[in-house]
Parts: C-alpha cells; sequence; structure tokens
C-alpha cells in the first residue's frame, strides 16, 4: 500500500483494423481526465475522478493506483499525516502522466505503450473496496469523517469501461493498495467480457502474511461493498484474510490467470506490516502466502525482486529491476502476451547488488 508524500512514515473501439491503427497512433499520448459523477466521490468529499487513454481497442490496461490505507484516528487524519491520498484532484499522485513504467509513452519498451488504458485513481482509504462512511475521534476531543467508498469509485470506472471499450484482452493491473483489490476487480472484469481474455497482475501486495483484518473490514464496511461476481456470500469480517480474495475469484472464475510482483524487504509492506501489529522480515511472510497460494490457485505465478523497492508498473524500475537473470519487464510482456512467463524467485541473492 504506497504511502501518500505527505506521510514520512508511512463505440469508435469498433473500427476496422486499418482505422483502428491511425486511432491508436494519432491519441497515444492524450489522456482524458474523467470527473465521475457522484455517489463518487473521496474521502473528504470531493470529486472522483480517474483517467482514460485511448489507443489500441483490442488491449486494454485497467490499472488501479495505490496510495495507503487507513483505519483510525492517526492513519486517516487529513489535519496530520494521514497515510493514504486523501484527493485525487492535482497533486495528489493520481495523474498517469506523471509516472514512468507502463505510462512512460515515449519509450519503446513498454509493453503497454500502444494499448488503451484507464488508470483508476485512489483516494478512498480503503484499497477500493469500502462503502462506509466512518467517523474517528482525536485526542481532543473533536472527531472527523472519511468517507470509505472505494467500491462507489471502482463501479463508475468500471461503468465508463463497459460502455466504452470492446477489448478483447484486458491485464487488470494494480499497484499496492490496488494490487490488494486486482484479482476482486479481475473477477468483476471477467464477468463483464465472458470472451475476452482477463489477466490479473499485483505488485506489491502479496507479504501481507496477517490475521484477519477484521477492523479493516468493519471501518471500511468491505464485506458488504464486495462484488455479486466474486460470489462472496459466506465471507465474514472474523475471518476474510487479504489473500482470500485470490482463492475467491478462482473459484468464481477459474479461466483466471493471476500475477504477483513484490520486492523481497518491501519497505512499504514491512511498515504496514508494523501498522498493523504484525512486525517481522517480509520475504519469509510473502514465500509462505505464495506456497500456499499457489497450492490453491494453481494459475498463479510470482516474481520476487531483490531489495526494499515497492511497486512496479508505475515506476522507471520496470525497466531496470532482474531477478534470477529474468527482466521485470519481459516477465510482465510475456504475462500481458498471454505467455507463461513461470515463477522467478532472487533467492538465495534477496539483497540488493
Amino acid at each position: 500500500m504506497s504511502v501518500s508524500p505527505l506521510h514520512s512514515t508511512v463505440a469508435a473501439l469498433l473500427l476496422t483494423s486499418g482505422a483502428a491503427t491511425v486511432l491508436a497512433q494519432a491519441s497515444a499520448s492524450s489522456w482524458e481526465t474523467i470527473e465521475a459523477p457522484a455517489p463518487a466521490q473521496c474521502s473528504d468529499g470531493s470529486a472522483y475522478s480517474f483517467h482514460v487513454r485511448r489507443a489500441d481497442p483490442e488491449r486494454l490496461l485497467l490499472f488501479f493506483n495505490g496510495g495507503g490505507a487507513c483505519w483510525d484516528a492517526t492513519t486517516c487524519d487529513p489535519q496530520g499525516s494521514p497515510s493514504y491520498r486523501v484527493s485525487a484532484g492535482p497533486g495528489s499522485g493520481n495523474d498517469p502522466r506523471e509516472y514512468n513504467g507502463a505510462f512512460a509513452l515515449d519509450n519503446p519498451e513498454n509493453p503497454f505503450r500502444d494499448w488503451s488504458q484507464v488508470f483508476v485513481s485512489y483516494c478512498s482509504g480503503d484499497v477500493h473496496l469500502g462503502d462506509r462512511a466512518s467517523e474517528y475521534a482525536r485526542e481532543d476531543g473533536s472527531s472527523f469523517t472519511v468517507e470509505h467508498r472505494g467500491r462507489r469509485n471502482a463501479d463508475a470506472v468500471l461503468k465508463h469501461v463497459t460502455e466504452s471499450f470492446a477489448p478483447q484482452r484486458i491485464l487488470v493491473a494494480g499497484g499496492s493498495a490496488g494490487a490488494i483489490a486486482s484479482p476482486v476487480y479481475a473477477t468483476v472484469v471477467a464477468e463483464a467480457y465472458p470472451d475476452a481474455e482477463v489477466i490479473q497482475f499485483a505488485g506489491g501486495a502479496a507479504g501481507y502474511r496477517i490475521p484477519p483484518p477484521t477492523v479493516l473490514w468493519e471501518r471500511w464496511g468491505t464485506i458488504g461493498a464486495l462484488p455479486r461476481a466474486l460470489d462472496a456470500s459466506d465471507a465474514n469480517a472474523e475471518t476474510l484474510q487479504m489473500l482470500d480474495f485470490y482463492r475467491l475469484a478462482a473459484k468464481a472464475k477459474p479461466e483466471l490467470r493471476f500475477y504477483t510482483w513484490d520486492n523481497a524487504y518491501d519497505a512499504v509492506q514491512e511498515r504496514f506490516l508494523a501498522l498493523l501489529g504484525a512486525p517481522g522480515e517480509l520475504l519469509l511472510g510473502l514465500n509462505a502466502n505464495l506456497r500456499e497460494l499457489r497450492s490453491d490457485v494453481p494459475t498463479l505465478r510470482s516474481y520476487i525482486a531483490p531489495g526494499e523497492f515497492h511497486t512496479v508498473l508505475r515506476y522507471e524500475e520496470l525497466y531496470s529491476r532482474s531477478s534470477d537473470g529474468v527482466r521485470a519487464v519481459e516477465w510482465i510482456r510475456d504475462l500481458a502476451g498471454g505467455r507463461d512467463p513461470g515463477n522467478v524467485h532472487c533467492a538465495p541473492y534477496c539483497d540488493d547488488p
């Protein structure tokens, strides 16, 4: 769950192939910012917006942004040092034009340079999965309300996507907080596009080996907000674990393929584990999580890189990182192209070179 810079610790889409090529070339660098109507909103009640780039109509990258999370007065207070993105406007870290990696449209190595892209902004503090207004009390007796409306925001984006795009291959990806939500929304997208190839990718979130985070689900109203496509009728706040989203997604849509990307000692995941009362060496929990997930979800593949960096798709590290002789960009190019890239692990040399 990547943190806010303010927190130091913590249609035309169905054109013939020739016309589509012209469209893709003409609009390859054009981003459109769309303000979603109510009930979509950010944590502070401000307007929610997201970003769309139309290029190849056959391929779509749907990216859920990261930006922390909050669940108590300390982590949520917008007047203090919030551990999440409070709004979606300028300067909030929610503009793809400010990023590198998959959004570096001038880089010929970019696997998604010619893809249509939708950048799902994040400003709800609930890993895109909540639907509750929660009140938090400060030590001085005052209180404030956080609109944990990630599900409503995601629904607004997905409504636009299904009304505007008819792709044949869709990568539903997320970084950090967005990574946690990515298997959930991959299931929703697979339901909406039954004839398309839907692939899930998560960067920087597979290391959360913790007991069920009941307080999160309750503060955010997550259980009641889980999409019907996930078939989570038996889920409850006392038993649901973060990685159960993969198990539920695989059960609902067995044809889905799942991919996780993590750094062995991801400093942001370690920081949030400490905040959640589960400090420890990330790699041990990460390895255990992946062993269990591969057993339960045979279509899951993972990549573990050395070092403390956090996530990959938004940054230059997409091109500079490698593990066990495999470049991150090539591994991701293979999975996005429908090829099985296998599992990659930096062991036994998981420190930065």
